[in-house]
């Protein structure tokens, strides 16, 4: 009878022998394997796109500037989304060497003491003083599989969780570059309008003179003081931005908003790359975004998970031993008190295959959800990539009509100037010119401006900065 109770409880551990579950692989037909998501960008095109070239890591050093190199470093160090970043990784960690500890040797140890007295003695009888002390030690064979698929999912939930911090850490310096560039920009805004109001100072001034002496019209003076004080109406605005994006820039740093670096806050001048952007191609895409990496991780360790949940089908087997001593504590260290056991330790839930085959089922679904949520995230990256691409490209078009327009319009109010200090054009012509010309220069500053964001938009999109 024992014989044939063995039979299959051999055959089903040995079947689990080889660890239960499927052996994770990495996505085969998946969006990421496509032709069309390893190839060059659609957008990638134009004077100032390089889609040959491959993205650095450090992609903020094209830009030249020491001031920007200092701050993505410091905002690297002490970001507190990436200090959240970090702080989960150690705990993915410490989840690994849990997992991994259920490998060795399990020690436990119990004792006690306790004073009986059987219900029939006398009442003035103490009764007897027992004691019970014990030692017992497993060592788990894992014939099933269990803890091994538990480990791979704990060493897949690390590398994710790292894939996961490494994705703050692109948003974090894409978020300072932008931060400092927002500075630049502002004050970049605000010198071109300073220009613009004081060359139509300098109208109102020569208006006012011409109406002292007799050759202008107190009309004349108003619409240009008019237009005057409509340009300075603006300059608080950049000033507004400019503090505003010095407040983000602290908070990305790590610091208080007041806190926030006095020697950034003078910067007039647009980084400018002196280069065509690189991007390289959609496989370099895939093979560098953090979040593509997380999701495929994910994939990973749910399949392990899978192994974990069919495990439960099969008997959990280990050796184990105890040493223990008992009996009254006046035969304390006699050979009687004394016994020890050794042997295999069996554990299977046998009626409950229908709950494990549920669990199994639940994890399965898992993997699915994980393998569309892996071809989400790699259509994701790449439609922001190209997105990124296109904006900048068309903004790119737009910037080069406004400086054409803007060096038209300069030119225009020059002449229109000239004209009017020698009699031979009237003060609407000229105020019309200059209001034009305030127009196209304000416009192409924020077109310049703009293209600066797109590029750090297309450093985010491509992931670098890892």
């Amino acid at each position: 009878m024992r014989k044939s109770l063995a039979t299959p409880l051999v055959a089903l551990t040995l079947t689990a022998c080889a660890a239960a579950g499927p052996n994770y692989r990495p996505p085969a037909n998946s969006a990421a394997t496509g032709a069309a998501a390893n190839g060059r960008f659609h957008s990638a095109v134009g004077p100032g796109v390089d889609g040959s070239a491959p993205l650095p890591d450090h992609w903020w050093r094209l830009y030249n500037d020491p001031r920007l190199d200092g701050l993505v470093e410091q905002a690297l160090a002490a970001n507190t989304d990436l200090r959240v970043a970090d702080a989960n990784l150690l705990r993915a960690q410490a989840v690994l060497r849990q997992a991994e500890a259920h490998r060795t040797i399990t020690t436990a140890v119990d004792g006690g003491v306790a004073l009986s007295r059987p219900s029939g003695t006398g009442a003035t009888l103490p009764g007897t003083v027992g004691y019970d002390f014990g030692l017992s030690a497993s060592y788990p064979l894992d014939l099933n599989g269990r803890i091994k698929r538990a480990i791979e999912a704990g060493h897949a939930d690390v590398e994710a969780t790292a894939a996961a911090r490494d994705f703050v850490r692109v948003s974090v310096a894409a978020a300072t570059a932008n931060a400092y560039a927002q500075v630049c920009s502002a004050n970049y805004l605000l010198g071109v309008n300073h220009r613009v109001v004081a060359l139509q100072h300098d109208t109102l001034t020569a208006t006012q003179r011409l109406f002292r002496g007799g050759r202008g019209t107190a009309f004349d003076v108003s619409r240009a003081r008019t237009a005057m004080q409509t340009s300075e109406a603006a300059l608080p605005a950049f000033e507004g931005q400019r503090q505003t994006a010095l407040y983000l820039l602290a908070t990305l740093l790590g610091k208080a908003p007041a806190d926030y670096p006095q020697e950034v806050a003078d910067c007039a001048a647009l980084p400018t790359l002196n280069q065509p952007l690189p991007t390289g191609d959609g496989a370099a895409l895939i093979r560098r975004r953090p979040d593509i990496r997380q999701a495929e991780r994910t994939i990973a360790g749910d399949t392990a998970r899978v192994g974990v949940a069919t495990a439960d089908l099969y008997p959990q087997v280990s050796i184990g031993g105890s040493l223990g001593l008992t009996g009254p504590l006046k035969n304390l260290g006699s050979g009687t008190a004394f016994g020890f056991s050794v042997g295999p330790l069996l554990s299977w839930s046998f009626p409950n295959r229908s709950v494990v085959r549920a669990q199994i089922a639940q994890a399965d679904a898992q993997v699915q959800a994980d393998l569309a949520s892996f071809d989400g995230t790699v259509l994701q990256a790449l439609r922001q990539t190209e997105t990124a691409l296109e904006t900048y490209r068309r903004d790119a078009q737009t910037a080069d009509a406004l400086a054409s327009g803007s060096g038209s319009a300069a030119l225009s109010a020059g002449q229109a100037g000239k004209l009017f200090r020698f009699g031979r054009g009237d003060f609407l012509s000229l105020l019309d010119a200059q209001r034009s010309y305030a127009s196209a220069e304000v416009a192409s500053a924020a077109a310049r401006t703009q293209l600066l964001t797109d590029q750090i938009s297309i450093f985010l999109a491509l992931g670098g900065g890892w």
